[in-house]
């Protein structure tokens, strides 16, 4: 007898458990919320597909001991080729840093080590006017916490890229390539 109400159980609550276990899927498939994704405080939410983006240049800097990445949307790239400046709205940049390891197969060469930071510049000449044009935010560490206290922090962005105003605001160009 305790066979069949076991078995009974089972048949009852299978479909409710599979039931449950499907919705549980469908939701984590689901994209993430607005408020999932980190937000700089000055409103600029971190651009989910930068990843996949076109490479503007390769830097590096001594004095951090970081290598970075240069990534721009086509918009970007299609001004960097051809020299338009200033950058056109819809512009946007990503600026990857990562400290750096020695090869170990090959010592005398560095490569990536852990992720430091991801950090944006979106040019809206009209929204971002207090700040040259440019929308700035920085997502730090693995967890792509944002930077900054309050929206006054983008004034130390627009600080730093003061030396580069010539070529609006924007320290890199795109890095020679064969033709």
């Amino acid at each position: 007898m305790t066979d069949r109400r076991q078995f009974l159980k089972l048949v009852r609550w299978t479909p409710m458990r599979f039931t449950a276990g499907l919705v549980s899927t469908l939701l984590l498939a689901l994209p993430a919320t607005a408020a999932d994704v980190p937000t700089a405080p000055n409103g600029i939410q971190l651009i989910r597909g930068w990843e996949d983006w076109k490479v503007v240049a390769p830097s590096y800097r001594p004095d951090k001991d970081h290598v970075r990445v240069i990534l721009g949307n086509d918009k970007a790239i299609e001004a960097m080729k051809a020299g338009t400046r200033p950058f056109p709205d819809g512009t946007i940049l990503a600026k990857v840093a990562w400290t750096i390891r020695k090869h170990e197969s090959f010592p005398a060469a560095v490569e990536p080590d852990k992720f430091v930071q991801v950090e944006f510049m979106i040019k809206d000449a009209k929204k971002y006017a207090d700040t040259v044009g440019w929308g700035f935010a920085r997502f730090v560490g693995p967890t792509l916490k944002p930077y900054g206290e309050g929206k006054s922090f983008a004034q130390e962005c627009v600080g730093c890229h003061v030396p580069v105003a010539a070529n609006d605001f924007v320290f890199t160009s795109l890095a020679p390539r064969p033709r």
